[in-house]
């Protein structure tokens, strides 16, 4: 069978130096004794390194001709092989139901979307790694205080630990792509309960991190009333911007929210 040819509408710049593939597989090397999911394999480059690794191994491919390619070419994967989109998937049918590593070279515009999906199932999910976009990438393991810290920096920290591990260049790409990209591994932290409203917690982070400028006396008005946001003025918070502040300073941020709203302060 040919080789599959890159579809620009599925985001797909499949790696070529199999130096490199090799050292992202081996980066779940970091969580052993878990099975491992593979998110959009492609041809397989990192598959056939994944494949190596004494440990249960499924791959999820929403392209029709890379699944079929998968199916020819890793015929001892062929009941582990998921003609599926991830972002629609059930990852509670997976594995018995059990733990995983998730890992991929993720198409650039949805690995947001992929990583949120994991928070929503970091019960099953202790370790995830693989390769995004370099700018995406420094966002999420960025430090409060810096350009890049965001939202998705405080979403995903607050249950992970992100290791930014190394930089790929566009030249081992087909096609090559405009930016560089970056390999990262995230790790459950000790978290169980955020200590706030998890759903409130999120959105005030998105809230104030849509005007990352303003300071939060600002940018909580599209939460909160006038009166609201006057009872919170003593708060030495209300004079920062969303990017100086902490996981923990947004959990307290959010109890305060919190009280103004269910003490009917609207």
């Amino acid at each position: 069978m040919r080789q599959v040819r890159p579809k620009k509408n599925l985001g797909q710049h499949f790696l070529t130096d199999l130096t490199i593939a090799r050292r992202i597989a081996d980066t779940v090397d970091a969580c052993p004794d878990l099975p491992v999911l593979e998110v959009g394999p492609g041809m397989g480059v990192m598959t056939q390194f994944l494949a190596e690794k004494p440990r249960p191994l499924r791959v999820v491919e929403i392209d029709s001709e890379s699944v079929e390619y998968l199916y020819e070419h890793f015929p001892r994967l062929h009941d582990n092989i998921i003609g599926e989109d991830f972002l629609r998937m059930d990852l509670r049918t997976l594995f018995d139901g059990g733990q995983f590593v998730l890992t991929g070279n993720y198409p650039y515009d949805i690995s947001s979307q992929i990583f949120f999906k994991m928070l929503d199932n970091r019960d099953l999910i202790p370790c995830c790694t693989g390769m995004i976009q370099r700018e995406v990438a420094l966002r999420m393991a960025s430090q409060p205080g810096t350009k890049a810290y965001g939202i998705l920096s405080v979403l995903i920290q607050a249950w992970y630990d992100v290791e930014y591990l190394f930089t790929v260049e566009p030249s081992v790409f087909n096609p090559p792509p405009k930016v560089q990209s970056a390999v990262i591994r995230m790790t459950r932290n000790q978290v169980e309960r955020l200590g706030c409203d998890e759903d409130l917690f999120k959105r005030v982070v998105k809230t104030t991190f849509n005007q990352r400028r303003k300071m939060l006396r600002v940018s909580l008005r599209q939460m909160l009333s006038q009166e609201a946001l006057l009872s919170l003025q003593s708060s030495d918070f209300m004079t920062m911007r969303p990017e100086q502040l902490t996981i923990a300073q947004f959990v307290e941020l959010t109890n305060m929210v919190s009280e103004v709203l269910f003490t009917g302060t609207k």
